[in-house]
């Protein structure tokens, strides 16, 4: 399954531009609350540009990339952790994505209505905040409140959860995210299941005026992050109409565009390569046939479960894996070179996958 990441934010904030933007997409965008109502979704490429120099080297039939799905969720109002708005919908949306961008208004226009009547960055990221841990204090509540029940009624494994259960209530209850709590593997196992939405690592994009691009992106970026108690690099300013207007352009004159405008790289790789360290994920590339192909696992991932990655049945009959770096291909000029110049290595079903492998699986049909 591809990298999933839901687009969220308020009303009027720029996430169905943005989502254009990213997808190469035209969504409605319109000047009214809910203009989005069912979830958008757009499957992308991720740009990575050894695999282009994969291709170039070993000049495949096939070259194929790894891809993440944004999702543009319907917009959040105060009051959606209640139902107001669209917020069921909204938050069923959030539970089904790896990770959670939220976009945060940083531009004023007469002309696009604020649900808030006006552009206030730390309020809009507080009002989001809220409603997530009140929709997970809600769920919370409930499993509390049956568990109850079940051990009352002699089910001790029930009992077994209420500790872990109050441990998170307390938490959210002081306003903390689950993410940031501090819970024991015990703990995490009990609300597993449960999906809460403040589990959900998140980043930030501050939606500027394309005015501000360039010179007035700091000031965004550490306004945000103080709010946020994040790090700066979870915080992307990024003027989404102008990264729309020039997805629309041919290819071969969208750089030029780009840095004319002092734009250092495309939004969306500077959004993919946050999601990626948001995750702390690795690529890695396969060589099959006439195909080189490129895939994403979390760090730590072994050979035999990266391989259940390409396949089902490449994990359940894994044998071994033939490894090489990414570099020392590229130095060798082929799989041959590298072999006779022993940097293709035999690994193990234990072995971890580091960013840049490129690797062969050998497994039982």
């Amino acid at each position: 399954m591809a990298l999933e990441l839901g687009i969220i934010g308020l009303p009027n904030v720029g996430k169905s531009t943005l989502f254009n933007a990213l997808a190469g997409t035209s969504v409605p965008c319109s000047n009214y609350a809910f203009c989005t109502v069912e979830a958008n979704v757009g499957v992308v490429p991720v740009p990575d540009e050894r695999l282009t120099r994969l291709g170039t080297l070993l000049e495949p039939e096939k070259l194929t990339p790894a891809t993440i799905r944004f999702v543009d969720i319907a917009g959040l109002v105060k009051g959606a952790s209640h139902g107001e708005g669209l917020g069921n919908k909204f938050l069923a949306n959030i539970r089904d994505v790896h990770a959670v961008v939220h976009v945060v208004r940083c531009f004023e226009d007469a002309s696009v209505s604020h649900v808030e009547g006006n552009v206030d960055p730390g309020r809009d990221v507080g009002i989001i905040d809220t409603e997530l841990l009140l929709a997970d204090l809600d769920t919370v509540d409930r499993a509390l409140a049956k568990r109850r029940k079940e051990f009352a009624r002699g089910d001790k494994e029930a009992g077994t959860a209420i500790p872990a259960l109050e441990k998170v209530r307390a938490g959210l209850d002081a306003g903390t995210p689950v993410r940031r709590m501090d819970l024991g593997e015990a703990d995490l196992e009990q609300i597993e299941s449960m999906r809460l939405l403040s589990t959900k690592e998140m980043l930030y994009v501050a939606n500027i005026a394309e005015g501000d691009v360039g010179d007035g992106e700091q000031n965004w970026i550490e306004r945000i992050a103080q709010v946020t108690g994040g790090p700066d690099w979870r915080v992307l300013p990024m003027a989404a109409s102008l990264e729309s207007e020039l997805t629309r352009l041919p290819e071969e004159d969208r750089a030029g565009f780009e840095q004319g405008l002092g734009l250092s790289e495309a939004g969306l790789t500077r959004l993919i390569r946050a999601g990626y360290r948001l995750l702390g994920l690795v690529s890695f590339f396969t060589i099959k046939g006439a195909e080189v192909r490129a895939w994403a696992v979390p760090g730590g991932t072994t050979a035999e479960k990266a391989a259940g990655k390409i396949h089902t049945d490449l994990e359940k009959g894994f044998i071994r894996a033939e490894v090489v770096s990414f570099d020392d291909l590229l130095d060798g000029g082929s799989m041959h070179a590298a072999r006779e110049k022993g940097d293709v290595r035999t690994e193990g079903r234990d072995y971890v996958v580091t960013d840049g492998d490129v690797m062969l699986v050998h497994f039982h049909q």
